[in-house]
């Protein structure tokens, strides 16, 4: 059915429409929520590695961005933990992990989400065990056997209440050439439901370590009113009292350049279609000393409500996107009908 003017499609709808085999074009008036290769930076794998060649490119143009310390880190694009794709990285993670045998990494499917497949793991045994019983059956080809990112794990990360939490952004791309981009205000921070530890015993428990929703809802302490969550606002209240304004303002500079430099590594290669916007959902971890990580990026972001703040707050994200996207409801009046500069 070709009778339509806006589609919030999902991620496969997207994949059918922009097809080769399909052949649909969309008309101008016609308007989708997915740029054609959102995946650059919304699959595990792929959002590491284009910000690893963004940083290489700097480096290699000479620019400031890309300056290291005497250590070989980088001072301003430090923000993904040091992460590896398996099974192709395997030596070199084996080499990484040798020089620090005491550390903890954390394995994620590229394919899967809502901390499905996800597992912590200390020693290399650990991962030995992971590819013997993955190992795709001999019929199968070699590329069948699922992509995983394995990435040092945050293992001090702050804390409120002894519990561990992220913070989830949402970001409107509306072009990625020329960059615009939108910063959502009203984000969330979601909590565990069991307090943290760094004990190795507890690597196993996911209430301890996993802050989705989808985990988190089946443990025991469960609150289903307020649903773990805080507001973004309220975050920066309770840091602003307990470790001032500076240091709070410093840690939000910190987060909105590393989601504008997330965006750059991946704007070149995005297929910047006119049709197109992308909401995606960010999602960040931050350490006891106040520094900001970049733990992934979501192309479909849930906006299913689990307490009545957060319908109220994904009410005003749906809205205030449509407010921007097509302004009064007129495609007409929307930035796909115009001429860039």
């Amino acid at each position: 059915n070709e009778n339509w003017n806006f589609y919030w499609m999902n991620v496969q709808t997207i994949r059918n429409v922009f097809s080769v085999e399909n052949g649909y074009r969309l008309s101008d008036d016609q308007i989708v929520n997915h740029f054609p290769n959102h995946y650059e930076l919304t699959r595990k794998d792929l959002m590491v590695k284009n910000i690893k060649r963004y940083r290489r490119e700097l480096e290699k143009e000479g620019s400031p961005l890309a300056e290291k310390d005497e250590n070989g880190k980088y001072l301003h694009l430090d923000f993904i933990p040091v992460t590896f794709m398996l099974p192709a990285d395997y030596n070199m993670f084996v080499e990484e992990f040798r020089r620090n045998p005491c550390s903890t990494w954390i394995m994620k499917p590229c394919g899967k989400a809502q901390g499905r497949g996800i597992f912590l793991i200390n020693k290399l045994s650990q991962i030995k065990k992971w590819s013997r019983d993955n190992k795709p059956p001999n019929y199968a080809t070699s590329t069948s056997k699922e992509i995983y990112v394995i990435s040092l794990y945050i293992d001090s990360p702050l804390l409120i209440a002894g519990k561990k939490f992220d913070l989830r952004f949402y970001v409107l791309v509306t072009s990625f050439r020329p960059l615009k981009c939108y910063l959502y205000k009203l984000g969330f921070c979601r909590f565990c439901t069991v307090k943290y530890t760094p004990n190795t015993n507890e690597l196993d428990n996911m209430f301890v370590h996993l802050t989705n929703v989808a985990i988190q809802k089946h443990g025991d302490d469960y609150n289903p009113i307020h649903g773990g969550k805080w507001t973004v606002a309220n975050l920066k209240l309770y840091l602003e009292s307990t470790q001032g304004k500076k240091v709070t303002d410093k840690l939000f500079d910190e987060i909105h350049w590393m989601i504008v430099h997330s965006l750059k590594a991946v704007a070149p290669i995005m297929s910047n279609d006119k049709h197109c916007f992308e909401c995606y959902g960010y999602d960040i971890i931050t350490d006891s000393k106040l520094k900001p990580w970049l733990i992934e990026v979501n192309a479909s972001p849930s906006l299913a409500a689990s307490t009545a703040n957060d319908r109220i707050m994904k009410y005003n994200l749906i809205n205030d996107t449509l407010n921007i996207v097509v302004p009064n409801g007129d495609i007409s009046a929307s930035k796909f009908h115009k001429t860039p500069a």
